[in-house]
């Protein structure tokens, strides 16, 4: 005789795996984020050039940023930065920083 399918079991299982690959992909973007120096913008800018990114229709532009990043991936150029040089919330990563700090407060 079969024995019954633990569907609580299974779903549980299917949730803690999509919890596990949207932590990963946070922390990529994350990475990628630092690998191109964008962490050197405030959050604000970031944020709002990710969102004209994310607006953007014209396919040319989409097309050029695509190889531009796959120049970016292949070139190896990516660069690590110390944490203590990181840019967290905006604030001037270096005294004399052109950056306000109040810029990178972020938005509620």
């Amino acid at each position: 005789m079969r024995k019954p399918r633990d569907f609580d079991a299974e779903l549980k299982a299917l949730e803690d795996k999509a919890r596990e690959l949207k932590t990963r992909k946070v922390q990529q973007l994350g990475e990628l984020v630092i690998a191109t120096g964008a962490d050197q913008l405030s959050t604000d800018e970031l944020a709002g050039a990710l969102v004209a990114l994310a607006e953007t229709k014209d396919t040319a532009k989409r097309e050029a940023w695509a190889k531009r990043g796959v120049m970016f991936f292949e070139s190896g150029s990516r660069r690590t930065t110390p944490a203590s040089e990181r840019n967290p919330r905006g604030a001037p990563a270096q005294p004399g920083s052109p950056q306000s700090p109040a810029s990178g407060s972020g938005s509620a």
